[in-house]
């Protein structure tokens, strides 16, 4: 089988939300935070200190963690001649222990799993040796052009839960840019991984260290060690962190993935502020900052024509409530947001992401949109809420399509397009599901409904609601794909959509419990006229999934994984949160999905490992091109947080067994990086033993392919591109070549002719002069952004 894979765009669904309890306790050298999830006229508490109600900086103490300033007498400074204390009103506690010696140190022995250094960087600071346990870990050099302050210097996190000491020790080295070789302890934050309600006190940690408190065996809210699942079938295994947690994600080359959030305090920095996009290596787990200039909350995304990544919409930050300020544009709601993959070389170096907010924007706020490339190789933007909030409703509900580039259809020039469907889905009608179909058309689903939407004749046709009252949009998140089209069948379309919920969207949150079931339910419909006129085919996952995640495999079949299997996406709205989490029960084994399987043996978990890391709010998963399964993120939080369902930046790597076995693996070499729709071009393939007539020649598209010649295990093969820009919008994708139920590494292709998608400065300019850019986060400021609308 050869197919051509669509390149993988995936979100978890956002929002800024508020938390049932308020608590904040901080002395002047140790502070205890818990995080307010947004405010519905509440009081809440503010940054954590005066100076961060300004500065964007890293230092930040997440809800349940506890911060220690440089002068608490739990850090241990040797010898004590050595250090020096300085005062400034930027930094924590306004002092700091500053060192030039060799061999000078600062030793913190702590009780919990994880601990983070922060300090100044500047020009005449020097390099750093950090110990845990005794066991040197990095070292770190604290050099910068210019005076930074809080800085995350370094930072480790999910160590078994126990007794740890750090140490940082001067080496006496440099940079050779640096005219000193000071080090800094300005603060340390301990995690100490304690139920939500529990504060971490001083005698906790004292305590620890006299070796008066041991952990509890069987805590719940203690995570385990990081370990390797394996099974039968398929292993899962822990390697990396994104460093920036994971609410957004796409596959940007063979070798990059790029990690899109929210505006928080991420432990990865840029530029001395906190970032919130990264670039993650697929092959070495390590991450590159980038620098965002808006919020890219809820943004919505996909690849165009020529290969660019565009990402839009998002939300502004509040600047009294997250202490987030002058870095830039804040305001995300009309944001575009570029990032040009083909500039990046194999490391993802030379590529970043690119605003122009005064020329290149939205021409209406939008958050939680979608975004689906069409069948011109532009962008269709869906629907989403004029401003923040947590369920949608008449007074932010933004009904209307637009396009990027703009584009002058239907006497709109440029402007929104109003939708009947979108204004008609109220309320839970967020993150609407979309695909292009086959004949150009938009499939799209919102809430309990469905239909078909023809953007050239801007024509709305209703298909059957969505039986038994599941909704399968924000906040009663499901998943869906478009299952594989193929040329046999005439290419006819069929979606799949899995999970949701059936709690009526009219509840408000206070009415709404955590412990509510999700649904289990799956459906099915063939998008042909009788397809239809059949209906909707039900089937039952064999377990609830509110927020599941779908990757569609090579072989056409359906893993599912993460999500909760009560309550709703979100946070701070519920009654009975769990942390903030507005959902509880997280569902950690997977669930394979067999496409071509007859009704009623679809789905199986047998081999299948089960995680011991809640994927809750947040959370992605998707396909990377040497075929594992990559799944990270979680953060049902409005910062990041420590608790129960706290920030969770590790990644995971789900793959069949036999990819242990590199010499049964099929082989694909392909001889063609542009293919031109209807065209035909080679590819060479070792099958390792499969028989070559089953080899069938993907969004996911079966190509049709004629065998040429032989030599030795290789086998030449004549391949048919896709015939038209609605089986395939022009664009990337993956090139797999698939023998039985094993498949290659891809091969990265560009389907079309690699032009730009169609521009129209008529378009473009009029849309200009008939939209103003939202105002930005100072002037929004306490009006509520997160907060449920009544």
């Amino acid at each position: 089988m050869l197919f051509i894979q669509g390149m993988h765009v995936g979100e978890r669904p956002a929002k800024l939300e508020p938390e049932a309890e308020k608590h904040a306790s901080q002395g002047s050298k140790r502070q205890l935070r818990r995080v307010p999830g947004a405010w519905n006229g509440r009081a809440e508490s503010q940054a954590v200190d005066d100076y961060a109600k300004s500065h964007f900086t890293p230092y930040y103490i997440p809800e349940g963690s506890l911060s220690l300033d440089d002068l608490d007498p739990v850090i241990v400074y040797t010898p004590t001649r050595a250090w020096s204390k300085g005062r400034h009103p930027s930094l924590v506690g306004r002092t700091m222990h500053i060192s030039s010696t060799p061999e000078a140190r600062a030793d913190v022995s702590f009780l919990g799993i994880g601990i983070e250094w922060f300090g100044s960087m500047s020009a005449k600071h020097g390099i750093a040796e950090v110990y845990i346990n005794d066991t040197l870990n990095a070292k770190v050099d604290t050099y910068s052009p210019t005076w930074l302050k809080r800085q995350r210097l370094w930072g480790v996190d999910h160590l078994p839960y126990g007794l740890h000491r750090i140490a940082i020790v001067n080496t006496g080295n440099k940079n050779p840019d640096s005219g000193g070789t000071f080090i800094d302890i300005d603060a340390f934050v301990v995690n100490p991984s304690r139920p939500l309600g529990t504060p971490y006190q001083r005698r906790d940690l004292w305590n620890g260290i006299l070796g008066m408190s041991e952990p509890q065996k069987g805590d719940q809210f203690a995570y385990s060690t990081p370990s390797t699942h394996t099974s039968q079938s398929w292993s899962l295994a822990q390697a990396g962190e994104t460093g920036v947690n994971a609410m957004q994600i796409a596959v940007v080359s063979a070798t990059q993935a790029i990690i899109i959030d929210k505006v928080e305090h991420n432990p990865l920095t840029v530029n001395g502020h906190p970032a919130w996009g990264a670039l993650y290596d697929l092959r070495t787990n390590q991450i590159r900052a980038l620098d965002l200039r808006s919020n890219s909350f809820c943004a919505g995304g996909t690849f165009l024509s020529n290969g660019t990544l565009i990402n839009v919409g998002g939300n502004p930050v509040v600047v009294d409530k997250t202490g987030a300020a002058d870095f830039g544009d804040l305001n995300g709601l009309q944001g575009v947001r570029l990032f040009h993959p083909q500039l990046c070389d194999e490391n993802g170096v030379g590529c970043e992401i690119v605003e122009y907010p005064h020329r290149l924007r939205l021409a209406s706020p939008r958050w939680y949109n979608t975004v689906v490339r069409i069948d011109d190789g532009s962008a269709m933007i869906i629907g989403g809420s004029t401003r923040g909030g947590w369920m949608n409703n008449v007074t932010t509900n933004n009904p209307t399509l637009e396009f990027f580039p703009p584009k002058n259809v239907h006497g709109f020039n440029g402007v929104p397009i109003p939708s009947p469907f979108l204004a008609d889905t109220l309320n839970s009608n967020l993150f609407p599901i979309a695909f292009l179909l086959p004949d150009g058309r938009i499939f799209v689903a919102a809430n309990r409904d469905a239909m078909i939407y023809d953007w050239k004749s801007n024509l709305e046709t209703r298909l059957p609601q969505l039986p038994n009252g599941v909704r399968v949009t924000y906040p009663m998140t499901g998943t869906a794909v478009l299952l594989p089209l193929v040329s046999t069948d005439n290419y006819i379309a069929t979606v799949l959509i899995c999970g949701g919920s059936a709690i009526d969207d009219a509840r408000p949150g206070y009415d709404i419990n955590s412990q509510e079931a999700a649904s289990s339910q799956c459906v099915r419909m063939e998008l042909s006229e009788a397809g239809v006129q059949r209906g909707w085919e039900v089937e039952q996952m064999p377990q609830t999934r509110v927020m599941p995640d779908a990757v569609l495999l090579p072989t056409g079949d359906i893993v599912i994984v993460n999500g909760a299997m009560s309550g709703i996406a979100g946070y701070g709205n519920v009654i009975d949160q769990v942390g903030s989490s507005n959902a509880d029960h997280p569902a950690m084994s997977p669930v394979l999905y067999r496409s071509s399987a007859p009704i009623g043996s679809r789905f199986s978990s047998g081999g299948l490992p089960t995680s011991n890391i809640p994927r809750m709010y947040h959370s992605v998963a998707t396909l990377v091109p040497d075929g594992r399964v990559m799944i990270t993120g979680s953060n049902p939080n409005l910062d990041r947080s420590s608790t129960r369902y706290g920030t969770e930046y590790r990644v995971e790597w789900l793959k069949p067994s036999w990819m242990d076995d590199e010499t049964s693996r099929p082989l694909l070499s392909a001889n063609a990086s542009l293919i031109q729709f209807a065209s035909e071009f080679t590819v060479t393939i070792d099958p390792k033993g499969g028989d070559p007539n089953q080899i069938r020649g993907t969004r996911l598209v079966f190509l049709e392919f004629t065998p040429e010649q032989t030599q030795d295990s290789l086998l030449t093969l004549r391949v048919r591109a896709p015939p038209h820009s609605a089986i395939y919008p022009p664009g990337p994708g993956w090139l797999y070549l698939v023998v039985g139920d094993k498949w290659s590494v891809a091969t990265y292709v560009l389907i079309g002719d690699g032009s730009n998608p169609p521009e129209d400065i008529g378009a473009l300019e009029n849309m200009l002069a008939n939209s103003n850019q939202s105002p930005g986060s100072d002037e929004k400021a306490g009006t509520g952004e997160g907060a449920e609308v009544v």
